[in-house]
């Protein structure tokens, strides 16, 4: 065994399995991003309550408006929020415990204490495992405070005023949140109580804690109270225009994924039936058994993946960009997009040029190889590939979100674009996700890894693992069984297809979908 290969396979590669391990564990302590989204989604929701057609009596726009709200949006908002609230308290039970359990050990012995079962097996379980349990703490108490005053408008918009007192009223007592919260509580019972009680910077508070609808609302009530007819007509103006902009909102995330969604079904309905009817003629088992001609070995495989892949992407980029003269923390959303892309680019080109020269010596290359075919039926693949990977990817997000429970952590991408209202940014934010990781990832995940498991497993075999590492390689828990999905549909179009075109685009369709949704629930 020569030298390279004895410190790539029990030198590096152990360093990055363990590196891997611990940042997905370290992600379990994270929230997951899917409940921030449904919020938002639902905050839409009673904004667009506002939205009245002009001909009320109009069956066919009241049902429309319906379809879009639901028969009773309040309640169901009310619903989101306190399983959200559940959600959050549960977990910031959990970062409580730990940190408790932390305490203990550094009390009882001055030592570093070995890694308790339920948290990442990795040297953060000391000083720097605290300080993250500390900030996921500071996040969760910040939340749950937000939920929290916004919970109570919704229970007293539905005539639960005692319910609603009583949950800022219990907001008040908490010594764990910021005074702010603290105070814009006593301004919401004070409007909601009988008599009312109005304070001086009640419509300040409002302003800077509450938002969308639970703003207007709470001003609304202010205004009422204090007999100001030209602020409660302005607010209720601006609602109903507000309104509209939601239906349409809710048009455009709704509508578009749901065509696409029930087109997938009805393909994988037509797809299956054809493959028990026309068995190996079928489209499912075009080159379905065909294996790559791999004319190198795991050593190969491990060498890409664990110096180009993981150590550029782990270690080495983040190594550079740490040392340059850049101000940190990033607070203008350009540079915070601008730095993303840089990054992403650098771990790209990296990656690609240690693949390049590990098969340099392989060249040239067996047939189907990084194959590129314009002039091939790769647009339909793509195409249908994304429509029938919608109802497969939803499903299992679905169980994915009751096992995970809001936890998991997701990609930080996703955060930032979705507050994202800068032009500029989202368009770094939409090359970086719909045009640069489309090209990277699939050329190493689908063009790369999984024709060279062929050469030890079977095709469906390859696909299963391939689907499994690129879910892995995100290093968020949450989203390794939605990814796996993805992948294996990535990895069936490309194996049936045999144009790397194809997963590119299905891969590109499914972010720039993600992200068209993303803007769309975070534009004001």
């Amino acid at each position: 065994m020569t030298f390279k290969r004895l410190v790539l396979i029990f030198v590096l590669t152990p360093i990055a399995v363990l590196l891997a391990v611990s940042a997905l564990f370290g992600s379990w302590q994270e929230p997951q991003f899917q409940s921030r989204l449904e919020l938002y989604q639902t905050n839409i929701a009673l904004q667009a309550q506002a939205w009245q057609s002009e001909d009320s009596s109009n069956d066919n726009l009241q049902g429309i408006r319906e379809a879009i709200l639901g028969e009773q949006p309040l309640e169901s908002a009310t619903n989101q929020y306190q399983e959200a609230r559940q959600s959050v308290q549960a977990n910031l039970d959990k970062v409580n415990n730990k940190l408790a359990q932390l305490g203990s050990q550094s009390e009882i012995t001055p030592t570093p204490p070995k890694p308790l079962p339920e948290v990442p097996p990795t040297t953060k379980t000391s000083k720097q495992g605290k300080q993250q349990l500390q900030q996921s703490l500071k996040q969760l108490q910040k939340l749950l405070a937000e939920l929290d005053l916004r919970l109570g408008i919704l229970q007293a918009q539905q005539g639960q005023t005692d319910t609603a007192l009583k949950t800022w009223s219990e907001l008040q007592q908490r010594s764990d949140i910021n005074p702010e919260f603290g105070e814009t509580a006593v301004v919401l019972s004070g409007l909601w109580s009988n008599p009312p009680r109005l304070l001086q910077n009640a419509q300040e508070r409002i302003q800077k804690n509450l938002e969308g609808w639970f703003r207007s609302t709470a001003l609304v009530q202010l205004y009422q109270l204090q007999q100001r007819q030209d602020a409660l007509l302005a607010v209720k103006a601006a609602q109903k225009e507000t309104a509209a902009q939601a239906v349409l909102k809710l048009g455009v995330i709704g509508t578009i994924p749901t065509l696409a969604a029930l087109i997938g079904l009805i393909l994988l309905i037509l797809l299956f039936a054809q493959r028990l009817l026309k068995g190996k003629a079928s489209l499912l088992a075009q080159n379905a058994d065909i294996p790559w001609s791999t004319p190198w070995d795991g050593e190969t495989v491990l060498q890409v993946f664990i110096v180009g892949f993981f150590f550029m992407g782990q270690i080495f980029v983040p190594l550079v960009i740490s040392v340059l003269p850049i101000p940190r923390p990033i607070v203008d959303v350009r540079l915070q997009a601008f730095s993303v892309l840089v990054s992403y680019l650098l771990v790209a080109f990296g990656a690609l040029l240690v693949l390049y020269f590990s098969l340099k010596p392989f060249f040239p290359l067996p047939e189907f190889w990084f194959r590129f075919r314009f002039q091939d039926n790769w647009f339909l693949w793509g195409l249908g590939g994304y429509c029938t990977a919608l109802p497969i990817v939803v499903m299992v997000s679905l169980i994915n979100q009751q096992l995970w429970q809001g936890q998991g952590g997701s990609n930080p991408l996703l955060q930032l674009a979705l507050e994202s209202q800068n032009g500029v940014a989202l368009g770094i934010f939409f090359f970086t996700a719909a045009i640069a990781a489309p090209f990277f990832e699939e050329i190493l995940f689908r063009g790369f890894l999984l024709p060279s498991l062929t050469r030890y497993l079977p095709v469906w075999g390859s696909i299963l693992i391939s689907s499994l590492l690129f879910a892995i390689a995100h290093l968020s828990l949450s989203e390794i069984l939605p990814l796996t999905a993805l992948g294996i549909v990535l990895g069936v179009v490309y194996t049936r297809s045999r144009n790397l075109l194809a997963p590119m685009l299905l891969h590109s369709l499914w972010n720039s979908g993600t992200l068209l949704s993303l803007f769309v629930l975070g534009s004001n």
